[in-house]
C-alpha cells in the first residue's frame, strides 16, 4: 500500500472511529498534528503509533512545531525561542547565532522524533519586514542571507536529530500585510524585485538540499494571478525548473481563506495537485475531508511517492530518556537555555496557525 495525496487531522488525543476510516483511505497519506491532539508525552507517542499502525506504509505525521508562538506542544516538551531571537543574536555575532539556531534544530526535532512524529513545517524562510503579523518574530530576519544561514542551520539540527525540513512559505509571505488564514493578501512587486530579496533564501536552501518547501497563499498578480500554492509557474517553472528543487511540495492548509479563489474544497485540491503540489492539507474541517475523499480524482505521480518517502522519519529514534542520558542533547538544552523565552508571555499569544484549536 502506498501513500496518498492528502494530508488531514484527527479530532482529539486518541483516534476516533471516523478518524481511523478516513485515514485508512488510500488517499490519505498525512496526518498532522495540532495541540488540541496533545495532553502529555505518553499520550502522544500512544497516538502516533496508532496512526502509524493504520497502513502498511505508514502515514506521515506533521506538526507546524517552530518555536516561539507557533509550537503545538508544551507541557514536557523545550520551550523553543521565536526564530528571531537568533536574526537579533546574528547582528552581532552572527557565529553564535548559527550554533544556537543548530542547537534549536535539533532539540526541536530530536524531541519530535521521540515521541513518533516524522517532520515539523519548519523553518519559516519568510523575510522580517515588520509588515505581516501572522510572520513577526517566526521570522529570522530582513536579511535574506542571515534567513538562508540561520534556517540552513535549523535545517542541518533537524537533520542531525534525524528529521526532514520543509521551509516556508515560498516565495515569500512576509511583504504582506494580509494574513492568509482569514484574507487574500496579495503582493504587487515584480518577479525582479522578489527575486532580488525573498526568493533568495529559498534558492540558497535549495541548493543545500532542503527536503521541503511549502508556498504561500499568496497572489503575486504581476506573475500569475494564482496564489502561489495553485501556480504551476511559481512551482513547476520557477521551483523546480529554475530553482532545481527536487523535494517534496506541501500545500498550505486549503481551508483557510487564502485558498478561497480556487473554488470549493475538491476544486482547491485538485488545484494545488495540479500545480505541482505533492500533497494536499486539509484540516479542521472533517466534513470538507469527507467531501475530497468521496469526489477527489486524480491521476497521482510515482514521483510525487518518492518524494513523500524521504520524508519519513529516520527509523528507531532515541526515547526521552536516552535523550537526557546524550551529552549531545544536555549540551543543545543548556546552550539554548532561556533565550528569548518568557514562558508567562508565550502563554498568551495566539497561534496565528491553530485558530481551531481556540475552541
Amino acid at each position: 500500500m502506498t501513500l496518498g495525496p492528502l494530508m488531514l487531522d484527527v479530532a482529539g488525543t486518541t483516534l476516533t472511529d471516523a478518524d481511523r476510516q478516513r485515514l485508512s483511505h488510500p488517499l490519505v497519506g498525512g496526518v498532522i498534528l495540532f495541540s488540541r491532539n496533545y495532553r502529555d508525552p505518553a499520550q502522544l507517542i500512544a497516538l502516533t503509533r496508532d496512526i502509524h499502525a493504520l497502513k502498511s506504509a505508514p502515514l506521515l505525521i506533521a506538526v507546524d512545531h517552530e518555536g516561539g508562538r507557533v509550537q503545538r506542544f508544551r507541557e514536557g516538551f523545550t520551550r523553543l525561542p521565536p526564530m528571531r531571537t537568533f536574526g537579533e543574536i546574528w547582528n552581532t555575532h552572527p557565529q553564535q547565532a548559527r550554533q544556537l539556531a543548530r542547537e534549536t534544530g535539533y532539540v526541536l526535532g530530536s524531541e519530535l522524533r521521540a515521541h513518533g512524529v516524522d517532520f515539523s513545517f519548519a523553518p519559516v524562510l519568510d523575510l522580517d519586514y515588520g509588515a505581516s503579523s501572522v510572520i513577526g518574530d517566526r521570522a529570522f530576519h530582513r536579511h535574506p542571507h542571515a534567513v538562508f544561514e540561520l534556517g540552513q542551520a535549523v535545517m542541518l539540527g533537524m537533520k542531525d536529530a534525524g528529521m526532514a525540513a520543509c521551509g516556508k512559505h515560498f516565495p515569500g509571505h512576509g511583504h504582506v500585510v494580509a494574513d492568509s488564514h482569514v484574507a487574500i493578501p496579495v503582493d504587487d512587486r515584480t518577479l525582479p524585485e522578489i527575486a532580488r530579496s525573498d526568493l533568495v533564501p529559498f534558492t540558497l536552501m535549495v541548493e543545500a538540499g532542503i527536503a521541503a518547501v511549502m508556498p504561500a497563499h499568496v497572489i503575486y498578480p504581476r506573475i500569475d494571478h494564482h496564489p502561489a500554492g495553485f501556480s504551476s509557474l511559481w512551482l513547476q517553472q520557477i521551483l523546480r525548473d529554475e530553482l532545481g528543487f527536487d523535494g517534496a511540495l506541501f500545500s498550505d492548509d486549503l481551508c483557510m481563506e487564502g485558498a478561497s479563489v480556487a473554488g470549493d474544497v475538491v476544486a482547491r485540491v485538485e488545484a494545488a495537485l495540479t500545480a505541482g503540489c505533492d500533497m494536499a492539507l486539509v484540516c479542521n474541517h472533517p466534513e470538507l475531508a469527507d467531501a475530497v475523499l468521496a469526489q477527489l480524482n486524480f491521476d497521482w505521480p510515482a514521483q510525487s511517492r518518492a518524494r513523500l518517502a524521504r520524508m519519513h522519519g529516520h527509523p528507531h529514534p532515541p526515547g526521552m530518556t536516552a535523550l537526557r542520558e546524550s551529552a549531545r542533547y544536555t549540551r543543545a538544552l543548556h546552550h539554548i537555555a532561556g533565550l528569548g523565552m518568557d514562558s508567562a508571555r508565550l502563554d498568551l499569544l495566539t497561534d496565528p496557525t491553530d485558530y481551531c484549536d481556540r475552541a
